[in-house]
């Protein structure tokens, strides 16, 4: 195996591993927001066991680090809004709600770097709108609020994945991490105690397999994954990344098949909707390779 060939390998394997943070939400019962206080705090504190943080946070500028910081309040609320359409709803709604971050982010993206809207990227939206209606025409009403909870996650991911990209080549990728996970796990901390207070009937500490599950979550699925998806870039282009990203869904989606049962909770127009997203989604990212090869 070449240093190419293990790039991808690695990638799919971080891909497989975000793809299995749905099913581990499910399984974990803590509420969402508990459940990302401790996701976020176990991954922040894994951090500095792999890298020297002090130093590298301490030469960056002040003005840097608060950017970093409230990035990482934008995460927090994003995987609120995931694991909250997991729990509400189920996985595959909340994977395939996250499929729509590349449509959101075509949007955010231009006003960010102050650029027009392209029409390609508007077919993008264009293209989902039959998925999306068959989904939402085809599925409980009770799960109805799920959907809405996941697309809030896509359109937060988008806009912290834009914002990340203007700040992305300033300090070091796990150093970014650290900055964000850890101001994400502090705005909970806050967060938390207020929470509590108007939900007294939440559990706060973790029960049985859940510390199983949350460790797998933020050491397997977050800090190794991360890692993975880094190491690869290194040897593999950002379209092919992106491309592969992409698979999330996809991945997620038959885990939930084999581990939840989901097939059973949803109906055929359900995954004739998942493909149509999903199809728009490589049929635009494969445009965009097309034009960029023209434009080279």
């Amino acid at each position: 195996m070449n240093s190419t060939q293990r790039a991808y390998f690695e990638l799919h394997i971080a891909v497989l591993l975000f793809g299995f943070t749905a099913i581990l939400g499910d399984l974990i019962t803590l509420s969402a927001l508990v459940l990302v206080w401790w996701r976020m705090g176990i991954t922040t504190f894994s951090i500095p066991f792999l890298t020297s943080i002090k130093s590298k946070i301490a030469a960056l500028p002040p003005a840097l680090t608060v950017k970093y910081m409230g990035i990482g309040v934008l995460v927090a609320l994003h995987w609120i809004c995931f694991f909250g359409a997991v729990k509400l709803a189920n996985a595959s709604i909340s994977l395939i709600c996250m499929a729509t971050t590349a449509f959101f982010t075509a949007l955010i993206e231009p006003v960010v770097f102050k650029q027009k809207i392209k029409k390609e990227e508007l077919s993008l939206g264009l293209l989902m709108i039959p998925g999306v209606l068959l989904i939402v025409n085809n599925t409980e009403w009770d799960m109805m609020t799920g959907i809405l909870v996941g697309l809030t996650s896509a359109f937060l991911a988008a806009l912290f994945a834009v914002l990340n990209k203007t700040l992305v080549e300033k300090a070091e990728p796990l150093t970014i991490t650290f900055l964000e996970l850890g101001s994400g796990w502090l705005f909970l901390t806050i967060c938390l105690p207020v929470y509590l207070l108007y939900q007294p009937a939440t559990p706060f500490m973790p029960q049985g397999f859940d510390w199983l599950w949350l460790l797998m979550l933020a050491l397997g699925c977050t800090t190794l994954a991360y890692v993975l998806s880094l190491r690869s870039l290194k040897q593999i282009s950002a379209f092919a990344s992106t491309l592969t990203i992409n698979l999330e869904p996809v991945y997620g989606i038959f885990l939930a098949w084999i581990f939840l049962g989901d097939a059973e909770e949803l109906s055929p127009q359900f995954y004739l909707g998942c493909l149509l997203i999903l199809g728009a989604v490589f049929f635009h990212s494969f445009k965009n390779l097309k034009n960029s090869q023209h434009a080279a």
